[in-house]
């Protein structure tokens, strides 16, 4: 009797939890709420934010609910925006930048380059954003105070100019959808790595979009798999749907269980596109120290998977 009531309560735990991982979907495009955070002399793209609601009435902000304007902005290595642009690491003065506490002792840095967008998060704490949230492409430095072992939770957001849509006017086609990626090295106050970007990562998305058929989004479990979606662009993708999942409660805490998260994948810079970025070239002897190479990291669609936690702790 007792191994029964076992066999049932797994069996219900292991529904809810399928359940709980299921997709809401949208189709077509979003309704602009906001035509644009930034206003770059640089010439960046639009980085709109707007609403869109799902099958079941249930409304979805798009490409994702930010804390951009509300929390404090990374400082720059690398920003067209009208900030600085650094030709490189030596040019880089600590000083400058400020310290954000993530409620410790322990000096850290961290050099981010992000497509697009960040948010990164220290023991629960949201410390620093990306002050461009789509393109030009920028570079980062955070320095922050923490005691070990540190968290690591990072938004990671691919930006779109077609709302709901996950793409934008790219390789002569209207609705191309746009790729990702995100990578990062943190030092400590002595200067050594402590920690970077690679497979160790856990990472799990929750907006992935254009599918041109929703029958090609496989879920199992906490896999969300967008493999077999058509990643081509097209003249007209207004037909076409997204897919979208609730952020969880407490994820950034460090006692959040993300065990059930699949492992990040990573991506080479040639896949990323990054060797005519300045952001990133002017300082490889950061992103790519041949000691401890960070690598960029993202979900297993790099293309159409456009908003993706990231996490990671180390001692």
């Amino acid at each position: 009797m007792k191994l029964l009531l076992r066999t049932i309560a797994l069996f219900v735990a292991a529904t809810a939890t399928a359940v709980a991982q299921d997709a809401a979907f949208t189709t077509g495009l979003a309704v602009t709420t906001n035509p644009g955070l930034v206003d770059c002399s640089g010439g960046s793209r639009v980085s709109a934010v707007g609403e869109i609601a799902d099958d079941g009435g249930a409304l979805w902000v798009v490409p994702a609910a930010t804390h951009f304007g509300s929390a404090p902005a990374a400082a720059d290595l690398f920003n067209p925006c009208g900030g600085v642009q650094l030709s490189g690491f030596s040019a880089f003065d600590a000083a400058s930048v400020p310290v954000m506490d993530a409620g410790g002792t322990e000096a850290f840095t961290a050099f981010i380059f992000a497509d697009n967008y960040f948010e990164l998060n220290v023991n629960g704490v949201l410390i620093a954003v990306d002050p461009v949230p789509f393109t030009p492409f920028n570079s980062n430095v955070v320095r922050f105070r923490a005691d070990r072992p540190v968290t690591l939770a990072v938004m990671g957001v691919d930006w779109e100019e077609h709302l709901g849509l996950g793409s934008e006017h790219n390789r002569g086609k209207a609705y191309h959808p746009g790729d990702a990626g995100f990578v990062m090295q943190v030092r400590d106050a002595s200067g050594a790595i402590v920690a970077i970007t690679d497979h160790t990562w856990k990472a799990q998305t929750f907006y992935t979009a254009p599918l041109n058929a929703r029958e090609c989004l496989v879920i199992d479990g906490a896999v969300r798999d967008s493999s077999a979606c058509a990643m081509q662009g097209v003249d007209d993708g207004t037909s076409f749907s997204a897919a979208h999942w609730p952020l969880p409660e407490g994820w950034t805490a460090p006692d959040f269980d993300d065990s059930a998260w699949p492992d990040a994948v990573t991506f080479s810079n040639e896949t990323v596109g990054v060797y005519n970025k300045p952001a990133y070239t002017n300082f490889s002897e950061l992103f790519d120290d041949p000691a401890a190479d960070a690598v960029f990291i993202w979900s297993s669609n790099l293309v159409l998977d456009n908003l993706v936690l990231s996490r990671k702790t180390f001692e």
